[in-house]
């Protein structure tokens, strides 16, 4: 007999059960190829999704950092031109 369930996509359309293994697969994608023969992109994947909330945290902290101080007002000389990859 035919029942009705809940499935989850990744940006692929591909199928999964579980909206964790979905954005696993996204952020494989995301990653690409790392290293030599197996990639180590899934393993990756997995420590981000499981230490999300860490990484989200150092992201929100980076911002913070780049809102309260620019290059213009530190006394940091850009070398070469590389002034505005530095702050961006």
């Amino acid at each position: 007999m035919a029942h009705k369930g809940i499935g989850f996509f990744d940006n692929r359309g591909q199928f999964f059960k579980v909206p964790e293994d979905a954005a696993l697969s996204d952020l494989c994608a995301l990653l690409g190829k790392i290293g030599e023969g197996d990639s180590l992109a899934p393993g990756i994947a997995h420590l981000m999704l499981e230490k999300r909330v860490e990484i989200e945290r150092i992201f929100a902290e980076l911002d913070q950092m780049r809102e309260s101080v620019t290059l213009a007002d530190s006394n940091v000389t850009p070398i070469d031109g590389k002034r505005d990859r530095l702050i961006s």
